[in-house]
């Protein structure tokens, strides 16, 4: 197991949004997580991803235990996020965009030759030196698709990653995620609506009344 979620909780004041989740993820898995808003699927993501801390349970990220280990290590290492507001440098360039973690770790051996071809998977090879802010939202979510995984993680944590798209970007993201997740071999948790990107997963899991349910 690449990820072993035992028995969290999260609770904000006397709301208890989250009553011991447990979840287990393999390594090259896809797992969607579905519920409707307000159900805690964020917060879900964000603990499994170490933004958060859980109130109570345990997190195993390939096989160490996040209450023991160093979060930014882990964060920087393990784990690559993709969010609904892409949250890029919008004056920056493509490349620069997909650059920036491995600059952040140190990681930059070899970064630029990684860059390029995580780029030419995500059909932006021609767009490498345009500024951000010209790309529609499409493009900006492959450049989002390309930076988490410049730093090789072994886990992908999206966030509803085609909300704010139309229709015809919504299914050409979702299979490029996937393929581009495939292709590297890596574990992939996606919250969503998506009837579609749902149908795509190996496993469905439904968040309601703070229980995750298969």
């Amino acid at each position: 197991m690449i990820l072993q979620a035992k028995k969290i909780k999260k609770s904000f004041g006397q709301l208890n949004v989250l009553k011991e989740v447990s979840l287990e993820l393999s390594k090259g898995e896809f797992i969607a997580i579905r519920g409707k808003s307000g159900e805690g699927k964020s917060t879900l993501l964000h603990i499994l991803g170490t933004l958060e801390k859980p109130d109570g349970g345990e997190l195993y990220i390939e096989g160490l235990n996040t209450s023991q280990t160093s979060l930014n290590v882990l964060r920087r290492e393990k784990i690559g996020f993709i969010f609904q507001a892409f949250h890029l440098l919008e004056d920056y360039c493509v490349l620069e965009n997909v650059l920036m973690p491995a600059k952040i770790q140190r990681n930059e051996q070899g970064a630029k030759e990684r860059a390029n071809e995580l780029l030419k998977i995500v059909g932006l090879s021609d767009r490498a030196d345009s500024p951000v802010r010209v790309l529609s939202g499409g493009e900006k979510q492959r450049v989002a698709i390309a930076r988490a995984l410049i730093n090789d993680p072994s886990i992908l944590l999206a966030d509803e990653p085609s909300g704010n798209l139309d229709a015809s970007n919504r299914e050409n993201i979702h299979h490029l995620l996937i393929d581009a997740c495939r292709k590297k071999d890596k574990a992939l948790i996606i919250v969503t609506h998506d009837d579609e990107l749902s149908r795509m997963a190996d496993r469905v899991f439904t968040l309601k009344e703070g229980h995750l349910i298969a």
